[in-house]
């Protein structure tokens, strides 16, 4: 379905260059990318830099899902730099071939709560998520409530190729139950329970959802503890 949509033999930089505006540090580091292969959609690039880039140069700690041939987990040391804690994690046992290469790959199932839990505990905790694991609806779900309450605040979570919410295949469909951007409709009203009485949604999220981005096949929820709203005035009366 998505091959109509693979770019061709053209100049990659400048089709994100012009397209996106997007002229950063990653994008010489995707284009010129010559160890295992890494596959992105190209206006990922740009989000990436505008809610991963301010952890660059950091002891952060990064968990990837999904670590497929091993190519962005080099794109990702690259782009933090040495003193980043980079974990990926997949559920094909080939994929233990790529530990202690760019960064450490353990092997499990994404909503498997065990064994996130025990991932995360031998990180020493989880600055930002990057799902880019299975894209079932019902794995995506699960990840986000047993992940979101482990990450720190202030956190970056983001869950890419989101297209899949409207594939059956995938658990999703325009009208379907499961389809996540009806999940993330009830995170943003979570985000303003402040104003209504309605129960929670989401209460694995509940008071920690500062923001929620949504953009083509990408969300992404920002992690903080979130105050209460005021409100003031101020000038001459």
């Amino acid at each position: 379905m998505i091959g109509k949509y693979r770019f061709g033999k053209g100049d990659i930089a400048a089709n994100i260059r012009d397209s996106y505006g997007f002229d950063g540090d990653l994008l010489d580091i995707f284009v010129n990318n010559t160890g295992p292969v890494v596959h992105k959609w190209h206006h990922y690039i740009p989000l990436y830099d505008r809610y991963f880039g301010a952890f660059r140069g950091t002891g952060f700690k990064f968990l990837e899902i999904g670590v497929a041939k091993g190519g962005s987990m080099q794109i990702w040391r690259k782009f933090f730099g040495d003193k980043a804690t980079i974990f990926g994690i997949d559920i094909d046992p080939a994929c233990a071939q790529f530990d202690g290469k760019a960064g450490q790959v353990r092997i499990g199932s994404q909503d498997d709560p065990a064994f996130l839990k025990a991932v995360v505990e031998e990180m020493g905790g989880v600055d930002a998520v990057l799902d880019d694991g299975s894209h079932h609806m019902d794995h995506v779900h699960k990840t986000l409530e047993i992940l979101f309450p482990m990450l720190s605040a202030p956190g970056v979570y983001m869950i890419e190729d989101m297209h899949t919410a409207y594939w059956p295949d995938y658990g999703g469909g325009p009208e379907a139950a499961g389809n996540f951007f009806r999940t993330a409709t009830g995170l943003m009203h979570d985000m303003h329970h402040w104003y209504h009485a309605a129960a929670p949604h989401h209460p694995a999220t509940k008071g920690w959802v500062g923001g929620l981005h949504v953009h083509d096949s990408v969300v992404v929820l920002d992690k903080q503890d979130v105050a209460r709203p005021v409100h003031s005035s101020v000038g001459a009366r």
